[in-house]
């Protein structure tokens, strides 16, 4: 037997008027991106022109500077959790790499050395003199030839994820099918994606991770929106394109090994150990370390940890 409770007009407006905000937020889920973390409220945006392009640059906190820089399948917003950690006693300074996120798209100049160009004049231009440095994915080369070029400009580097072209096991590396992507180009690459920038990056959000339901719905939307940008995916792919060049220059870099105390952190899923022992083939002080649990999207699927590593070694006198 069913009972019936009499509730009064006001109750069942109130009712109403719950249910309907549940409807909105479920319907909203599909189209915001209410999962990603927003930065903090005094954080402010700029679009610092530098080496021929316009970055659009997160900068806010106050006190020594860290700079983050993202990789391929995100943009500067996947450091939100992180930069809501440091701000209070750090200056953090996020960019969108050109031709990815909101960043403008120059013709040219994806390799990484000119990149780490356009990161050491958005110092220049924020007067910066020195940084400490996260990096993750393909912010790992540009971090690099950042590094590389201006070795007394980077005070510490967590380096996180990714190999360096040309470097250690990079050829090995190279053969894995996992990384098919890497040689994905040719005249039709933008047709066949166009699109379905969100099925594309599905297949790495699915198969990098660790278990691809961290990676929820929300993330997911608003990073294929900004790849479906106009001319985004053409200029991410260019960033593969470039690591043979990368390589070159990568090799010649190394014959200096970076003196600055590094960070090399790997997910367990993904790169592991072998992210410190490839740091080790370009840097004099360098400690390795495992992010538990997870796969390489490691601030998607393991926020908390990661932050907590990061911090702690930025940290630490």
């Amino acid at each position: 037997m069913y009972s019936f409770v009499p509730i009064s007009r006001a109750s069942g407006v109130r009712i109403i008027a719950a249910v309907l905000v549940s409807i909105l937020i479920l319907l909203s889920g599909r189209t915001a991106f209410a999962a990603i973390e927003p930065f903090p409220a005094d954080f402010k945006i700029q679009r610092i022109s530098v080496n021929g392009v316009t970055l659009h640059v997160r900068v806010g906190g106050q006190g020594p500077a860290v700079v983050l820089l993202h990789g391929f399948g995100d943009t500067g917003d996947m450091w939100a959790p992180l930069a809501k950690a440091l701000y209070k006693n750090h200056t953090v300074i996020v960019p969108d790499l050109r031709g990815m996120g909101l960043s403008s798209q120059a013709p040219a100049g994806y390799d990484k050395k000119t990149q780490g160009v356009d990161i050491a004049m958005v110092m220049d231009k924020l007067n910066v003199q020195k940084a400490d440095l996260v990096t993750h994915d393909i912010g790992n080369m540009v971090g690099y030839a950042l590094a590389a070029q201006y070795p007394d400009r980077i005070t510490k580097w967590v380096v996180i994820d990714a190999p360096l072209p040309g470097i250690g096991p990079w050829d090995e590396i190279l053969k894995s099918p996992m990384l098919w992507h890497f040689n994905f180009r040719g005249p039709d690459v933008d047709r066949l994606v166009k699109g379905r920038e969100r099925i594309y990056l599905d297949r790495f959000y699915n198969e990098l991770s660790a278990d691809p339901k961290t990676i929820d719905e929300a993330t997911r939307n608003h990073y294929a929106k900004l790849y479906a940008r106009p001319g985004n995916m053409h200029y991410a792919f260019e960033q593969f394109a470039a690591f043979g060049k990368d390589a070159t220059d990568n090799k010649a870099f190394a014959a200096t090994k970076l003196n600055m105390p590094i960070l090399a952190l790997g997910a367990e899923k993904s790169f592991g150990n072998q992210q410190a022992a490839i740091m080790r083939e370009v840097g004099t002080k360098v400690e390795g370390g495992i992010i538990t649990g997870s796969g390489h999207w490691i601030m998607e699927e393991q926020p908390a940890q990661t932050v907590s590593k990061v911090r702690a070694f930025l940290d630490r006198k």
